[in-house]
C-alpha cells in the first residue's frame, strides 16, 4: 500500500478522484515535466525523463486500482478464479503476484508475510487461494496473455 500513497502523492490526488479528472491531471503533470522542454538542457532532460517515467507508471497503477477499473473488470475476475488453475505465485513484501491457467496474472497487496506462508505450506495452495486470499486483499489485473 506504500506505493499506492506514493503514486497518489505524486500526481497530488486522493482516493476519491475519478478517472477522467485523474486523466487530466496526468496530462497536466505529463507537459510540466516532458522531455521535449528540456532539449537544450542535458541535466533538465534527464531529470525530466525520470520524471515523466514516474508520473506515467503512477497514473497506469492508479487506473488500474480504481473502482471504476475494478468493477468493469469483475465479471473477468470472478471467472477466472472461479473456472482457472492456479498456475505460478511470487511473494514481494507485502505484494502477492498470481498467474492463473488462462494467461491472467493479478498482484495483491497488503498481504501478510503470514499468510503467504500459509498459502504455501497448504495441501492446496489454489484452495487457499480462494479462500483467504482472492476476495480478502485489494487487486489489479497485470496481464492476459491469451
Amino acid at each position: 500500500m506504500k506505493k499506492i500513497g506514493e503514486y497518489r502523492q505524486l500526481l497530488n490526488v486522493d482516493k476519491t478522484v475519478e478517472l477522467k479528472e485523474l486523466k487530466t491531471i496526468y496530462r497536466n503533470s505529463m507537459k510540466e515535466c516532458h522531455p521535449d522542454k528540456y532539449s537544450s538542457d542535458p541535466d533538465g532532460l534527464a531529470k525530466a525523463e525520470e520524471q515523466s517515467k514516474l508520473v506515467i507508471e503512477a497514473y497506469h497503477f492508479l487506473v488500474s486500482i480504481h473502482p471504476d477499473t475494478i468493477s468493469q473488470l469483475l465479471p473477468e475476475y470472478k471467472e477466472t478464479i472461479a473456472t482457472s488453475s492456479l498456475a505460478d505465485y511470487q511473494y514481494e513484501t507485502g505484494r502477492l503476484k498470481v498467474g492463473f491457467s488462462n494467461g491472467s496474472s493479478y498482484e495483491y497487496f497488503s498481504v501478510p508475510k503470514a499468510t503467504y506462508v500459509k498459502m504455501v505450506n497448504a495441501d492446496s495452495p489454489a484452495r487457499f487461494a480462494k479462500r483467504h486470499v482472492y476476495n480478502a486483499f485489494p487487486y489489479r489485473k497485470l496481464t492476459n496473455q491469451e
